[in-house]
């Protein structure tokens, strides 16, 4: 049955309306990242020069963990961090600049709907016509957004084109009431809440076993992938993971949420939070409980809306005890595949100081990277630089396809997949499509 494409977000309508404008306004030197990087020939740099390459990673990264060694190898990393001239200046400037201007590659989605045991939906957005396109084993990549997020955000869209260019299947897992995806009861997701994603990754193994599948999520996202894979420990059925921008520790970052320029980022996501609520308030009529449903339809903050709405759905005391109980920081020292964080430094919403460097640094299986600039969701830097992907997705995309090389090169894929522990069930779903 079709349905309608995903409403686009006030940032992607403003994308397509202030792109032009601002590219007439950036000089061509700037919009060149050879300008930003190229020699300067008064100092003598020139092609011996570059010959001369510093170790890789490159020193401008903070690079943490065991396998750090790993990062070597891969070209995307041969290079300084340059952040896009003009927009490294400020965070907060890089961040809205990202949000607004970052352009929305054009895909075909193909929606799925799966009921979860409480009845409640979530809609994954797969690439149309990949069934036909692509082998049954090829590696598939589950995306997880950020809070409100879903398969219309650019920074989604780009990594799904990255990753689908190199012939994986990606599939856009959006949570409840984002990106259209239905709600069908009193209840939408949190930081904490793993069951729909434990059902999505146990869906995506069912439908494809003899697949490798990989995750990657961003903000709440990363939150909620990093405390799935706690919990999941060695019995992960996951064959590695990213990380991007993960608030880790929502204590602090709930503490800085309120400092400063950052009351505009909190108050645009308690917008789009009661946007949610309110197309599907009747659910929550004469609902019985602690819920302040005023508060929540009128939040002003997230954590308004998680004190009215979020904390209760979840089982939470308060809402404090919902955010100390729900970091994912807590989570890194019992991940048992491999994990790749990667982190800005001048994040304003997934604050430095909120990185659990030690666990990640004593996990074997824990890989972080901490770029010195690149706001939230930015990352502006890099080839496509300042309009396209973000710097972040060759990276994650090497190291992805290092894991997938590890993967056919290990015995495993000896192994008939119908040996391989995989259930024969699959959650029922109900498919409909979606054109973008």
């Amino acid at each position: 049955m079709a349905a309608a494409a995903p409403t686009p977000s006030p940032f992607v309508a403003s994308t397509r309306r202030f792109a032009p404008r601002l590219r007439s306004l950036i000089p061509g030197a700037a919009m060149s990242p050879a300008a930003s990087s190229a020699p300067n020939p008064s100092s003598g740099a020139g092609e011996e020069a570059q010959a001369q390459a510093p170790p890789l990673p490159h020193s401008t990264l903070e690079i943490a963990g065991a396998r750090r060694g790993v990062l070597s190898g891969f070209a995307s990393l041969r290079t300084p961090y340059r952040a896009f001239p003009v927009l490294a200046l400020n965070r907060h400037v890089e961040t809205i600049f990202a949000a607004f201007t970052r352009s929305l590659p054009a895909v075909k989605l193909r929606r799925e709907c799966l009921r979860g045991p409480d009845d409640g939906a979530v809609a994954l957005d797969w690439v149309a016509g990949d069934d036909r396109a692509l082998p049954r084993d090829a590696p598939v990549l589950v995306l997880l957004p950020g809070l409100t997020g879903g398969s219309d955000d650019t920074y989604v869209r780009h990594m799904l084109m990255t990753a689908r260019r190199k012939g994986w299947r990606v599939v856009v897992f959006n949570s409840r009431g984002c990106a259209d995806s239905p709600v069908t009861t009193p209840k939408f997701y949190s930081a904490s809440f793993t069951g729909d994603l434990r059902q999505v990754i146990d869906h995506v193994l069912c439908r494809y076993p003899q697949s490798n599948v990989y995750a990657v999520g961003w903000s709440l996202g990363a939150n909620i992938l990093v405390r799935y894979l706690g919990e999941e420990t060695d019995k992960c059925p996951l064959s590695g993971a990213v990380s991007l921008c993960n608030p880790f520790n929502l204590v602090i970052a709930d503490e800085d949420f309120h400092k400063g320029f950052n009351n505009v980022y909190d108050r645009a996501l308690a917008r789009a939070l009661r946007t949610i609520f309110k197309k599907h308030a009747l659910l929550f009529e004469d609902i019985e409980g602690e819920y302040d449903i005023p508060k929540a339809a009128n939040a002003r903050t997230v954590r308004d809306f998680d004190e009215g709405l979020t904390r209760v759905s979840f089982g939470f005391k308060s809402v404090d005890d919902y955010y100390s109980n729900s970091s994912s920081s807590d989570s890194i020292k019992n991940v048992c595949i491999p994990l790749l964080c990667i982190q800005a430094d001048n994040d304003p919403i997934a604050p430095s100081r909120g990185i659990p460097r030690e666990d990640i640094k004593a996990n074997p299986n824990c890989l972080l990277i901490v770029t010195p600039k690149g706001g939230h969701l930015g990352w502006v830097a890099g080839d496509e630089a300042p309009f396209g992907c973000p710097w972040t997705d060759p990276i994650v995309m090497e190291y992805l396809e290092y894991l997938q090389s590890e993967k056919n090169s290990s015995t495993k894929n000896n192994i008939p997949y119908d040996q391989q522990g995989v259930s024969e069930a699959s959650a029922p779903h109900l498919t409909v499509h979606v054109q973008t």
